[in-house]
């Protein structure tokens, strides 16, 4: 059987509250997800697998369509998240116009949030919920007359006009049984990043699943059991990739300091294999400490991203975040000793916020002086507490994210908390924060300072001019 993995083009992606200017810097990553299917399935099967990532490789819908009629799948399996559902149904649509009897299987969080919506969309076959490996691979052997399709846990699928639940499938708890991603399958030499400076770069999960309960993030509901892979199996991903000539790593898990000695074991076992590699990881402040920063920079650690998201005592207990400014001072102090760059994640619109909060909150970003601040208008996504909040309480005033889920519109536009503000007062509040912190003469003086190039200084230069004319941007554009 011929299984084709396809992550979609982005040509209708919905944008939430993110500047355009992130949105047109931040590169391409790897389809983790199909890679580490693709992966499973060459281990445990003999179909021919192949997958196309539309995104990185620039295709139109034309194009696309070429690519999926020369290699004439069976079946084809799409990556579906909720700001890429009109392109994943575009792509499904082609799929079928190819060969009707293609088989199109939908997986990832957005299906999972919404699968009866899902499998009602038009040439949908299959829902595949939760993590894929294993369903998929029991998919195919269902196909293949092996096993009967009510047996196969994590499956949504339509019978005779109903729909059929085959109820979850267990997370799985060993991640070291599985086969690292299947990156000879896409052209990696072409992944790149912002942080990677231009060089061939990739992330890699460690881990999978979250402990923690922001009220603005959709893991909980996800089902997403904090899961960790052994030190020596994550590193020994690290050299495979090495050997590849990829040695730009962002380890991509919710938050990677969450177990002390691991990370601990991934650093030494790192520096035991002399690995020449640069990464940037996701932590939170209260995971981190200076014995931890210190192997962490001596393991080839040049970035830490943390989620501060609020500069008020108030609002971060509403963000359910548990974490103090003064914390986050001492652990941003900490982290500039071992002269490792931090990005800083700030939200602004969030539930109760006043003016006065929010411009507490640009007093902090300035105060902490992290290296970078990614700042964002607060999207209550669906399966977020916060949104399932503004439901109830009715300053959201109807289920958006459900109306999209059951007929996706390109004209579609997130909701946001609009209690005390409207979307253009907190446009207007948020291109105030970003000129704010980057229109600064300390701050250029040092990033000036900190440059390693002349490609650096005029990648550099263009995004500082895009921030000092913007004015507003709603969604898609900056006007």
């Amino acid at each position: 059987m011929k299984v084709l993995l396809i992550n979609p083009p982005r040509e209708n992606e919905i944008i939430g509250n993110n500047p355009s200017i992130i949105e047109e810097e931040r590169g391409f990553n790897p389809p983790l997800g199909l890679l580490y299917i693709a992966a499973y399935l060459e281990k445990h099967t003999e179909h021919e697998i192949s997958v196309i990532d539309a995104q990185v490789e620039r295709l139109n819908y034309s194009s696309l369509a070429a690519r999926i009629s020369e290699f004439a799948p069976d079946i084809a399996g799409l990556t579906t998240m909720t700001m890429t559902l009109i392109d994943v149904m575009k792509t499904a649509g082609i799929i079928k116009q190819t060969d009707k009897n293609i088989k199109v299987v939908l997986g990832g969080p957005h299906v999972h949030l919404f699968p009866e919506e899902s499998v009602n969309l038009r040439n949908v076959d299959y829902i595949v919920l939760g993590e894929g490996e294993e369903a998929f691979k029991d998919l195919l052997d269902h196909m293949d007359n092996k096993q009967a399709l009510m047996n196969i846990a994590g499956l949504v699928f339509k019978e005779d006009g109903n729909i059929i639940h085959t109820g979850l499938r267990p997370p799985i708890k060993d991640l070291d049984r599985l086969p690292f991603p299947a990156r000879h399958l896409v052209p990696y030499k072409k992944y790149t990043s912002l942080l990677s400076k231009g060089n061939i770069a990739t992330t890699v999960f460690t881990s999978r699943g979250c402990p923690f309960k922001c009220t603005f993030c959709d893991r909980p509901h996800l089902g997403k059991v904090f899961r960790a892979r052994s030190a020596g199996n994550v590193v020994d991903e690290l050299e495979l990739c090495s050997k590849l000539g990829i040695h730009d790593f962002l380890f991509y898990d919710d938050t990677f300091t969450v177990n002390k000695k691991r990370v601990m074991d991934i650093c030494n076992e790192i520096v035991k294999r002399k690995l020449d590699i640069g990464w940037d990881i996701r932590a939170r402040i209260d995971t981190v400490d200076e014995e931890m920063l210190k192997n962490l920079k001596k393991a080839g650690c040049r970035g830490i991203h943390y989620g501060i998201e609020a500069g008020t005592e108030k609002i971060l207990k509403v963000l359910n975040k548990r974490i103090t400014i003064l914390q986050a001072q001492h652990v941003f102090d900490l982290t500039r000793k071992y002269r490792i760059p931090i990005l800083a994640y700030f939200m602004i619109g969030n539930p109760a916020e006043t003016r006065d909060d929010i411009f507490t909150t640009f007093s902090v970003m300035k105060e902490l002086d992290p290296d970078y601040v990614h700042m964002t208008i607060l999207t209550p996504f669906p399966g977020t507490k916060i949104y399932f909040d503004g439901l109830k309480n009715g300053i959201i005033r109807k289920d958006y994210w459900k109306e999209f889920a059951e007929d996706p519109k390109p004209d579609f536009i997130p909701p946001h908390w609009d209690e005390l503000f409207s979307r253009n007062e907190l446009n207007d509040l948020l291109v105030k924060g970003y000129k704010g912190f980057y229109i600064r003469p300390s701050y250029i003086l040092k990033r000036i300072g900190a440059l390693r190039s002349f490609s650096e200084l005029k990648k550099k230069a263009a995004a500082g001019l895009k921030v000092f004319f913007m004015k507003q941007f709603t969604g898609r554009n900056i006007k």
